[in-house]
């Protein structure tokens, strides 16, 4: 049973004994972000503070502009040096563990404020500044660069691609006021169709689909094909199919540039899911190693997921996305009940989130869970 303990730069750089803390989880791997969003992340253990402020998205290896297009990645002012993930992997490689470069893709609030034109927009005409649409050209020119940049400066043993797809309406904002509205997850998903103007483009009959999203969120409808009606066929291919083309091209072109390299993806077999974990309904349809799915609301929800992953995706190794924060007890026994559960339903490793964030009290709880399920 494999397990990776997930973790920012900062978490590692000027703490002799964080390496270790996350060794005695019995972890196998430790990824590090390499590319991010903005956070403001709580330290808990760290010798010399207690929280970092990362206030945009940000690219943790050295930014060579001439590289990229339209769409160039910030540097990070609160770390020191160009390429914080370096020195951390560093630290992680000089332990004995291999680090994986832990990627977020879309979700950049920075580039979307820059350029808005590359984010996602809503059937009513709202856009997500934090959401970079695949569909747009420039959007699969910046992951593509971002990822082969990763490669190239970062050298890591594995690379996790989070994001890979376009964001919805599933977004915790500054200050978030949509969480307490009466919107339910159908109207929610609805929300989440993009009408920028490549999707409007590939749509049969865009007019009528707005108008159809519009009316399936204002009255509340039951489910996404009901709302969309004979529309939702097509809206759903072209989602999909822009998700795997994006998939197909990043995964193809991490083969060609590292071919021993291990490659990770968040995902979900929903075919109307978009957020940090992209859809792969329809199939893969790309040379992925392990296809990580999102296990944090519990087993109620999370088994039927992991079920639903295994027939979209049967013949590849299935990851689940564990919590050790709250709202979660540090309970290493709870953790224990809950992660069996997933082993049960065909997961074959654990990705624990986060190394950082954790007390001392959760990392333990976490050790019981990984000793649990390693057995």
């Amino acid at each position: 049973m494999k397990s990776v303990v997930h973790a920012y730069p900062w978490d590692l750089i000027g703490d002799p004994e964080a390496v270790a803390r996350y060794q005695e989880l019995g972890v196998d791997a430790i990824a590090v972000a390499a590319s991010y969003h903005t956070v403001r992340a709580a330290t808990p253990l760290h010798p010399s503070h207690r929280m970092v402020d990362a206030r945009h998205a940000a690219f943790y290896l050295p930014v060579r502009s001439e590289k990229y297009g339209r769409l160039v990645p910030a540097e990070p002012s609160w770390v020191d040096g160009s390429d914080s993930f370096g020195a951390a992997a560093a630290l992680v490689r000089a332990a004995g563990l291999p680090v994986y470069a832990w990627t977020v893709l879309t979700h950049n609030s920075r580039l979307g404020d820059l350029h808005p034109d590359v984010t996602v927009v809503n059937a009513f005409g709202d856009r997500y500044p934090y959401a970079l649409c695949t569909a747009q050209a420039d959007v699969v020119e910046y992951a593509s660069v971002l990822v082969s940049e990763v490669l190239e400066l970062g050298a890591p043993d594995g690379i996790i691609l989070e994001a890979c797809g376009p964001l919805g309406f599933f977004h915790g904002g500054h200050h978030e006021k949509t969480d307490g509205t009466d919107w339910n997850a159908v109207q929610q998903k609805l929300l989440s169709l993009c009408f920028c103007s490549a999707c409007t483009a590939l749509y049969a009959d865009p007019d009528a689909l707005r108008e159809a999203v519009r009316a399936g969120v204002d009255r509340g409808a039951p489910n996404v094909e009901e709302a969309l009606g004979a529309l939702a066929e097509d809206v759903q291919a072209v989602r999909t199919g822009v998700v795997r083309s994006l998939r197909q091209r990043l995964v193809s072109e991490i083969r060609a540039a590292a071919p021993s390299i291990r490659v990770g993806m968040h995902v979900t077999a929903d075919p109307w899911g978009t957020g940090p974990f992209a859809t792969v309904a329809g199939g893969v349809g790309a040379d992925v190693d392990v296809l990580t799915t999102m296990c944090w609301p519990g087993p109620e929800i999370a088994v039927p997921g992991i079920e639903a992953l295994r027939a979209a995706a049967p013949d590849t190794r299935i990851a689940a996305y564990v919590l050790g924060l709250p709202p979660k007890p540090a309970d290493g026994a709870a953790l224990s009940k809950e992660w069996l559960a997933y082993l049960d339903a065909g997961v074959e490793e654990f990705h624990l989130y986060h190394g950082g964030l954790a007390s001392a009290a959760r990392l333990e709880a976490l050790r019981e869970a990984v000793t649990a399920v390693s057995r």
